[in-house]
């Protein structure tokens, strides 16, 4: 158990609650002991608020269906198991016989629920307090990520919608330079309204050099 406590960064008082945030239900069932399934109930919960508070206090910049979008991303199954992953999980959970031959302790889905089912694990030993920052020191990096494309993908419905507020127009999106190696390219883009460029923009990626271009677009027209 020293082991896990160091990779997850939390030492327990009550060992039996981390023995059982990681007992999947095929395991409990042959050896009547109970499953995680509770815990993860829980932690699913305590998982949505933590993330919801840090995303309002945090970056008050995202609008709200952008933090519901950026939620979804961040709080899903690849993401758990990403973390699941990160601390070595699939060397502790314990599971059945059946799930054994699967190799069931390394399944995303069932890693992922572990992942929730330790959050409430230790919130119930040490308070919201570790709760939290365990979630955010797993959760943070994702959550900037998440909140970059979201802003990006959202320069460009935006410039859109207020293009369109007098009728249609059309838009274009046109890549006029590349730069640099195969392996570390710079793009350069153009935004083009009803054959007019209103505003370049440069990116790592064609996606990011559009992007740009449509944010410094919608800055000139604001």
């Amino acid at each position: 158990m020293k082991k896990i406590e160091k990779n997850i960064e939390y030492t327990f008082k009550n060992k039996e609650l981390l023995e059982t945030a990681l007992t999947h239900t095929s395991y409990a069932y042959e050896n009547n002991k109970e499953s995680n399934e509770k815990l993860e109930f829980l932690g699913d919960s305590i998982l949505e608020y933590i993330s919801s508070d840090y995303l309002y206090k945090n970056y008050k910049n995202l609008r709200e269906g952008e933090m519901t979008k950026v939620r979804a991303t961040v709080v899903c199954e690849k993401s758990l198991h990403k973390i699941a992953q990160k601390h070595h999980l699939d060397e502790y959970i314990k599971v059945g016989k059946s799930e054994k031959h699967t190799q069931g302790n390394k399944k995303p889905a069932i890693m992922a629920d572990c992942v929730e089912a330790i959050i409430a694990a230790i919130y119930l030993d040490g308070g919201i307090v570790p709760a939290q920052k365990f979630i955010i020191e797993n959760l943070k990096e994702p959550i900037k990520i998440a909140t970059q494309n979201v802003g990006d993908k959202d320069y460009k419905t935006v410039l859109q919608e207020k293009l369109q507020e007098k009728g249609e127009v059309k838009i274009e999106y046109n890549i006029i330079k590349e730069t640099g190696p195969d392996h570390d390219k710079t793009f350069e883009a153009e935004v083009e309204v009803d054959g007019k460029i209103l505003a370049n923009g440069v990116g790592k990626s064609k996606k990011a050099a559009q992007m740009q271009a449509a944010k410094k677009a919608l800055e000139l027209l604001q």
